[in-house]
C-alpha cells in the first residue's frame, strides 16, 4: 500500500479530499489527513467569529466521512523529507509515500517590537476564539485598534462596529487609500461606509511599537484596550523551516505540476505555495483541484500535460457588516446589498454542499 498524506484540512486540502473520495482513489493507496482540529474551518469568516456576530459552529464544516480516509489529529512540528516522516507534537511520527502540504499561514509582524506579544489574531481558530473572548468582554466605550486595512481588517472592523456600537474603533492603513487593490469606486465606497459608521481610518500609518496598553503610530503613542493584527501573513513556520527553494515571501517554489522541483511526491497547496496570485481560499481550491487531477493521472500511468491551465479566479467579495458589501466579479464592480447577498450565497453553497 502507498500512503498519501494531506497535512492541513484547509481549503486546498479539503478540495483534494473531495476530488479523490469516494471513488477516485486506487485500491493500493491509503489516504490520511492530519489536522489540529476535527473539522474544516472557514477561515474567511473568522472576522465574524472574532466580532461576536457568528458562533463557533457557524464557521465549521465536517471533514468527509469515508471508510478510505484516516483522520489523524495533532500539531505538525517538523517534516523530515529524507526519511519521509511527519513529526507531530506528543504523537508518533506519520510516514508517507506522497505528501501534500497545506499548513496555511500565520501572522507576519514585520519586526515591530511587541506586536507578537500584545496583539490579537484571526489567523487560526484557536487565536480567533481568544480574540472573540477579549473583544466581547471589553467594557463599554473601550478603544479597539485594528492594524492592517486589507480585506481582513476591513471586514473585522465593520463587523465589530455592528456588533458593538459603543466601541471606538481605529483602523490603521499604511497607504493613502483603503483597499488599493480594488477599483477606486469600491475603495471610496468602503471609506464612506466607515465615515458614516464612525470607524476612524488612519491612513499613511506606520506602527513602530506595540505595548500592552497601546501602540505607537509614527512614534506617537495611541492608547488601546485591544489591538488586532491583520497587517500581513507568512507561511507556517514548519514550511519556513523546510530546506527547499522559496520566493521572497518565504513561499515554496514549485514546478508547473505543483510539486517540489527535486521531489515529485511532495506537493504544496494554498498559502505556502508560490503562485502568480495573492493567497486566497479560492486560489487554494483551484490548486487543490489541479493536484488531485495530477495524482489521478499519475496513478493511471497517463502522461501529464507540460503545463496546466491558469487557475481562474471568479472574483473577490467582502462584507461591511450583515447588510452591505463590496467586490469584483469578473469585470463588474459591486457594492451594497447585492454584493453582501452574493457573498452570503457563496458561503451557504460552500457550507451546505461541501465546497462543490
Amino acid at each position: 500500500m502507498k500512503k498519501l498524506v494531506v497535512v492541513g484540512g484547509g481549503y486546498g486540502g479539503m478540495r483534494i479530499l473531495q476530488k479523490l473520495l469516494p471513488n477516485e482513489l486506487p485500491d493500493d493507496v491509503e489516504l490520511v489527513l492530519i489536522d489540529k482540529l476535527p473539522y474544516h474551518c472557514m477561515k474567511t469568516e473568522y472576522y465574524a467569529l472574532a466580532a461576536g456576530t457568528e458562533s463557533d459552529q457557524e464557521v465549521r464544516v465536517p471533514f468527509p466521512k469515508e471508510d478510505r480516509l484516516t483522520l489523524r489529529f495533532g500539531t505538525v512540528e517538523r517534516i523530515d523529507r529524507h526519511n519521509q516522516l511527519i513529526h507531530l507534537l506528543g504523537e508518533e511520527p506519520v510516514s508517507y509515500d506522497h505528501l501534500i502540504i497545506g499548513l496555511g499561514c500565520e501572522d507576519k509582524y514585520h519586526g515591530v517590537p511587541g506586536a507578537d506579544v500584545h496583539t490579537f489574531s484571526i489567523q487560526s481558530m484557536e487565536k480567533t476564539r481568544r480574540t472573540s473572548e477579549a473583544l466581547n468582554n471589553l467594557p463599554p466605550n473601550s478603544v479597539v485598534s485594528v492594524v492592517g486595512a486589507g480585506l481582513s481588517g476591513v471586514e473585522l472592523s465593520s463587523e465589530l462596529r455592528e456588533s458593538r456600537d459603543d466601541l471606538y474603533i481605529r483602523l490603521f492603513d499604511r497607504g493613502d487609500t483603503i483597499l488599493p487593490m480594488f477599483p477606486k469606486r469600491l475603495s471610496n465606497y468602503v471609506q464612506n461606509w466607515f465615515e458614516k459608521n464612525n470607524v476612524d481610518v488612519i491612513s499613511n500609518s506606520d506602527i513602530t511599537k506595540v505595548e500592552e496598553d497601546g501602540l505607537y503610530n509614527h512614534n506617537e503613542f495611541m492608547p488601546s484596550d485591544a489591538i488586532i493584527w491583520t497587517a500581513g501573513v507568512q507561511p507556517n513556520k514548519v514550511v519556513r523551516d523546510l530546506d527547499v527553494e522559496k520566493d521572497d515571501k518565504d513561499r515554496v517554489i514549485l514546478t508547473n505540476h505543483h510539486h517540489l522541483p527535486d521531489d515529485e511526491n511532495v506537493y504544496v497547496v494554498g498559502d505556502c505555495a508560490s503562485l502568480p496570485h495573492a493567497p486566497s481560499a479560492q486560489l487554494a481550491e483551484g490548486q487543490g483541484e489541479q493536484i488531485a487531477s495530477i495524482l489521478k493521472k499519475r496513478w493511471k500511468g497517463e502522461e501529464l500535460p507540460n503545463r496546466l491551465p491558469p487557475i481562474k479566479l471568479k472574483g473577490v467579495l467582502g462584507s461591511l457588516g450583515k447588510k452591505h458589501g463590496f467586490g469584483v466579479m469578473g469585470e463588474t464592480a459591486l457594492t451594497g446589498r447585492v454584493a453582501r447577498l452574493l457573498k452570503s450565497g457563496v458561503l451557504w453553497m460552500y457550507k451546505h454542499h461541501t465546497g462543490v
